[in-house]
């Protein structure tokens, strides 16, 4: 989230910047220095602003998180980002799509019903933070896991007619090209046996054999692709 965006919003709502630093509870001065990103926007002032705009998940604040996600924190902030297969799901955080997604691929073992939700991430938010998602996978070796989602994304995108976002997707793979790493990954299953791993190099779909992934994931087995 820049200033410049929350002098769009604010205007719209036609609030003086003295008005909506009281609805937020923060200083007029604060409110100018962030809407001049001389602040950056806290977790904290983010929190604060969604309860009175619109906030999209991705102008939310990133920030890398060293800590272990476990399953379940994950399904719930799919299910805050609006992935119909845990809607059933409650209490997201509304996290950025891009900060999910880093923290996801940086799992060793990934639920299957995990791994299958970040084409949609990817394709629902095509317009998150790229490049801070970006360096965040290089910074861990993960571009290869990345170009894969991402590839997945664009070929649903293609399949269900949604040309701008097939396209944009697409730029994005290409501009992961240069740093596919030539070393065997899997998407997040680093338990897989070898027997499993034998299979996979002779069966795996031409797009996990591009980014030297050992998955069978395709369009098909994601239920929202049809």
């Amino acid at each position: 989230m820049d200033g410049s965006w929350l002098r769009r919003e604010r205007a719209r709502r036609g609030w003086t910047q003295a008005q909506a630093a009281e609805h937020v509870g923060v200083s007029q001065t604060y409110l100018s220095l962030v809407e001049h990103d001389r602040r950056p926007v806290s977790r904290s002032l983010a929190r604060r602003l969604q309860r009175h705009f619109s906030v999209p998940p991705t102008v939310l604040p990133v920030e890398s998180e060293r800590a272990a996600i476990d399953a379940q924190a994950l399904a719930r902030d799919l299910s805050a980002l609006g992935y119909p297969g845990f809607a059933h799901v409650q209490g997201g955080r509304g996290v950025n799509p891009a900060q999910v997604l880093a923290a996801a691929l940086r799992v060793p073992d990934l639920e299957p019903r995990l791994s299958e939700a970040l084409p949609w991430v990817v394709g629902q938010y095509a317009d998150l933070d790229w490049p801070w998602l970006v360096a965040e996978a290089k910074q861990y070796d993960l571009q290869n896991r990345l170009g894969f989602v991402v590839g997945l994304a664009r070929e649903v995108a293609a399949r269900q007619e949604r040309a701008a976002t097939a396209t944009a997707l697409a730029a994005v793979e290409a501009s992961l090209e240069p740093s596919r790493l030539a070393r065997e990954d899997t998407l997040c299953r680093q338990s897989m046996t070898q027997a499993e791993r034998r299979w996979l190099r002779e069966h795996r779909p031409a797009l996990a054999v591009h980014w030297n992934l050992l998955t069978g994931l395709v369009p098909d087995h994601l239920s929202y692709a049809a």
